[in-house]
């Protein structure tokens, strides 16, 4: 969930209409073993994220009401910080079907203004993430480490192919460690 912007795309109308197979997710995810920082490491391009971003990290924290505070940074291509709050709410019990909004706050209750973020794949020590939308437009790889193994990537990268995903123009996220030493607030 790397959305540099404050508006969440609307998406979800598409996927009905396109008549996709389901998007398959993780049976249940531990939301509390899930927050903290993750580092993307790849992802499909889209419009609401600049392509030249690197250093590409979010940071989950639970906030009193049970939605999930996002913290989204990057580094722009001329080396300033960009960063997008946002929040996240689970659409069911298994808590990997999420929708997420970088709206204003008091703008957060609009209709159809929320981006779906739906965990399709977690290892058992929640170090590595395949996030997704079921109109397969929307797809990130992401790792607690800014690094994550070549094989473990493409682990990855193949059960998104499985799920109908086309990786054609995947783009892989660098990260220099200029963004990730300095701390969050």
């Amino acid at each position: 969930m790397t959305m540099h912007v404050q508006h969440a795309p609307l998406h979800c109308a598409e996927a009905t209409m396109s008549r996709l197979p389901y998007l398959i997710t993780v049976p249940s995810l531990d939301l509390n073993r899930y927050l903290g920082t993750w580092y993307e490491i790849a992802r499909l391009p889209i419009r609401f994220e600049d392509a030249d971003c690197t250093d590409v990290s979010a940071h989950y924290s639970l906030q009193d009401d049970g939605t999930v505070r996002v913290q989204n940074r990057c580094l722009t291509a001329e080396g300033a910080l960009e960063e997008a709050i946002g929040e996240a709410r689970a659409i069911d019990d298994s808590n990997a079907r999420l929708e997420v909004t970088f709206l204003p706050e008091g703008l957060r209750w609009i209709p159809f203004t929320k981006g779906d973020y739906w965990v399709m794949r977690i290892d058992a020590h929640y170090t590595a993430a395949l996030v997704g939308g079921p109109d397969r437009k929307y797809l990130w790889l992401l790792a607690r480490l800014p690094q994550l193994d070549e094989n473990i990537t493409q682990a990855y990268l193949a059960h998104a192919r499985e799920q109908g995903f086309d990786l054609a123009p995947l783009i892989h996220t660098p990260h220099t460690g200029r963004l990730t030493e300095r701390p969050l607030p």
